[in-house]
């Protein structure tokens, strides 16, 4: 067992190396440039498509639900525990570097949800398929590519998306609470199930619910402690662009630990680049695939730029007002303690509440991109036996040891990034020529 330890050590060192961060943030330059920076102009469009009413077309659900659903997935642990951990081990300048790895992953993003609807299918029980599988296996005629980003992405599913998560929240409300993991164990698998189980309709509906509220909820708690210190904030903005280009605070004093630290966990939170959500994007209810690869951006801006930004900005706040120093501490028991000291009594609780409802809404999302991929490898009649294995791992998870699990569950997830990369930049054609079309079409008015 030590020895697997070792080796999935290694190889999840490997794969979140430089090498595969070079490759998520430089396909998300390259399309930025290929696109003509189409995230930049189209920005103030694409919210205008996600909260906006919408003719009905061909799809499962509408696009605002297919954005929720994908953000239930992203919108998790990674904005609490995982920019307390830039921060720590890349100083206050990490910050600037995960915002920028958002602005690049945007573009990604849009990539990603203009292939899903290029290429999406109906399956045999007329529901919409789609994802990386599809465009690589359709637009690149490479199975054997789209067989191994399905396998990943199972694989991740029960890591990611179900067992580590329960086991945060399991983790948290014990220390929290006093509650035994077990117990939290059975409330959340229930939970769970009684959403995973009506597919993606039900999914859809639970996150059109939850994400609003719980992002609201963890925004507002953060506005609220940076209006109450306002002479923090100018210092803290100085600290975080002036130390994201002298490495000052970060592991050994370098540049480069502040751009690696705030790259990785940017991308670790909002998942451009990964192939997960465009799953999500599929499904939605639109007429040209460029229009939802706009919904599809604004996700990775509400996820780092909104949400990540507030998380960033009081850990700063707290760092200045601990006298340039984070302690000993780091990962989520970090942001509870920055919070709960700008804003004593409840800021703890707000921090407390985002980990449990960030992590059960993870669960929800990524059941539907597991049970994605492992249709596309075993068939629609696995739809079920995937689901009730997907939902005793959720049980695991909160009873479970997962030092292992967590190794496995970061290799997976990143894994699955390189198939989908891939198809992205051999795809890059398609993606310009479909935007290109959508913006001929709404100036001669076929498309409103």
């Amino acid at each position: 067992m030590q020895n697997l330890q070792s080796l999935m050590e290694t190889l999840s060192g490997w794969v979140w190396g430089p090498y595969m961060l070079v490759l998520i943030v430089g396909t998300g330059i390259f399309l930025t440039f290929r696109l003509l920076f189409w995230q930049f102009r189209m920005l103030p469009l694409a919210f205008k498509q996600v909260f906006g009413k919408h003719p009905d077309h061909s799809g499962d659900i509408s696009q605002f639900a297919s954005l929720m659903t994908a953000l239930s997935a992203t919108i998790g642990t990674g904005n609490i525990a995982g920019v307390a951990t830039a921060c720590v081990l890349g100083g206050p300048g990490a910050v600037f570097w995960m915002w920028m790895t958002a602005l690049f992953g945007m573009a990604t993003k849009y990539g990603e949800g203009v292939l899903a609807v290029k290429y999406r299918v109906k399956n045999e029980k007329g529901e919409m398929s789609g994802g990386p599988m599809y465009y690589i296996e359709r637009g690149l005629k490479w199975k054997w590519l789209a067989l191994i980003f399905a396998l990943f992405g199972t694989l991740a599913s029960f890591g990611i998306g179900s067992s580590v998560q329960s086991n945060t929240v399991a983790l948290a409300v014990e220390n929290s609470l006093g509650i035994e993991t077990w117990m939290t164990g059975i409330i959340i698998t229930a939970f769970s199930a009684l959403v995973i189980l009506g597919g993606i309709k039900s999914i859809s509906k639970a996150s059109s619910v939850i994400v609003p509220i719980m992002a609201v909820g963890y925004v507002a708690g953060g506005l609220i402690i940076i209006l109450n210190n306002l002479e923090l904030v100018v210092p803290a903005l100085k600290m975080i662009f002036s130390y994201a280009f002298t490495g000052e605070a970060a592991v050994g004093g370098a540049i480069g630990a502040a751009i690696r630290y705030g790259v990785a966990r940017g991308v670790f939170s909002n998942e451009a680049g990964m192939g997960s959500a465009p799953i999500a994007a599929a499904a939605a209810k639109t007429d040209h695939p460029a229009r939802q690869g706009l919904v599809s951006m604004t996700g990775t801006f509400i996820d780092t730029i909104i949400v990540c930004s507030i998380t960033g900005i009081v850990l700063v706040m707290g760092y200045i007002m601990a006298g340039n120093s984070f302690g000993d501490q780091t990962g989520a028991v970090l942001t509870i303690s920055a919070f709960d000291k700008l804003l004593p009594g409840i800021g703890g609780w707000i921090v407390t509440l985002g980990i449990i409802f960030f992590a059960y809404s993870t669960i929800l999302g990524w059941s539907y991109y597991g049970e994605k991929c492992a249709t596309y490898l075993l068939g629609e009649k696995f739809v079920l036996p995937y689901r009730i294995i997907y939902i005793a791992s959720v049980f695991i998870g909160c009873v479970a040891t997962l030092d292992l699990v967590w190794l496995f569950a970061d290799t997976f997830n990143g894994l699955m990034a390189v198939p989908n990369l891939i198809g992205l930049l051999l795809l890059s054609g398609v993606i310009a020529k479909e935007s290109k079309d959508f913006i001929a079409r709404r100036k001669s008015g076929e498309l409103y």
